[in-house]
């Protein structure tokens, strides 16, 4: 199974502020949703409560200690921690699954990612969560592709022979 990392970044590496999203691109969205659906999409409760509701046509994995709150809606598992949410991917046969946030998700996924997926914003955004700095002794840029008001910034994982 593929890990893959997913997230839209501001030049300053802001992703959030306040515990939303301090911009709106609807293309990035439509990107986010092709790259995502129906695969699992891992998020911290924060993220989960600033969406609101479960993504559609995605298996919403929430990272909690409180999984009662989660009960009521269809498509979404909790899990005390990423790694059973990864286990649980990859024990259940699927091809990838997405770490959507929020910060301390990224940080502690970017261990375990074998791929990101960044869409970076053409411009800086006040905020208060910030993206983690990329180690790129660890991390290659693959791929760009240009986007209205983003590009997409495809990472790999260095392998053993790669890395400085």
């Amino acid at each position: 199974m593929k890990i893959i990392i997913i997230v839209a970044v501001a030049v300053n590496n802001v992703i959030g502020d306040k515990g939303k999203i301090p911009w709106h691109s609807k293309e990035e969205l439509i990107h986010f949703k092709d790259m995502t659906i129906g695969f699992p999409v891992i998020m911290g409760r924060k993220t989960f409560e600033a969406l609101g509701k479960p993504l559609p046509g995605r298996l919403n994995l929430i990272i909690t200690s409180h999984p009662e709150f989660f009960s009521k809606f269809e498509d979404v598992k909790c899990f005390s921690a990423l790694k059973y949410a990864l286990k649980f991917s990859s024990e259940n046969n699927f091809e990838k699954a997405f770490i959507a946030g929020g910060a301390g998700l990224y940080k502690e996924g970017i261990e375990y990612a074998d791929e990101m997926i960044i869409s970076r914003m053409n411009f800086e955004a006040a905020g208060d969560t910030f993206f983690p700095d990329i180690n790129t002794d660890k991390w290659i840029l693959k791929e760009t592709k240009k986007k209205s008001n983003f590009k997409i910034l495809i990472y790999g994982k260095k392998d053993d022979r790669e890395q400085n």
